[in-house]
């Protein structure tokens, strides 16, 4: 099975492909699709769509995992722009009739972290030790996405838990 993680953002939308294999999981490719800060959001959202039906076209993955939805009180338009970048994920990934799963956010730094409200370092560390890397990811969006597409493995598959 080959697992398409995915951070969305409107500048920087982190991806991670994964591979399930009879002996773990391996890591097949991961980087950061950009949009231009300084264009308007119908045009970055293009940018995440056009970067992500390229990703999709490339690598050809099972699944597609993305973060659910958060909201605080004090930031509740975050949620509501992300859910912009949430629906060209969805639409992109739909258009190549691939299945998306979501997950919260806690979920994923449990399964990866072994800690519910774990940190941006902590999660870089957490996935260099699970796909033995030199370094950890960078940036952040990178290692948040492999989080989620491994997150995505330990639940549906059981293979890479700790």
């Amino acid at each position: 099975m080959r697992i398409l993680g995915i951070d969305p953002g409107l500048q920087r939308t982190g991806y991670g492909v994964v591979d399930v294999v009879a002996r773990g999981l391996v890591l097949v490719e991961a980087g950061v699709i950009r949009a231009d800060a300084r264009k308007t959001l119908e045009v970055r959202l293009k940018e995440i769509y056009d970067g992500l039906v390229e990703v999709i076209g490339e690598f050809k993955p099972d699944v597609a995992v993305v973060e659910q939805l958060f909201s605080t009180y004090n930031h509740p338009r975050t949620a509501i722009l992300m859910g912009h970048a949430r629906g060209v994920i969805f639409l992109a990934a739909a258009a190549a009739e691939i299945p998306v799963h979501s997950y919260a956010p806690n979920r994923i730094k449990q399964s990866v972290a072994n800690a519910g409200h774990a940190g941006k370092r902590q999660i870089q560390l957490a996935v260099q030790s699970a796909f033995n890397l030199k370094a950890p990811p960078e940036p952040p969006d990178v290692a948040d996405a492999l989080a989620i597409a491994l997150c995505h493995a330990r639940c549906t598959t059981g293979i890479g838990r700790r």
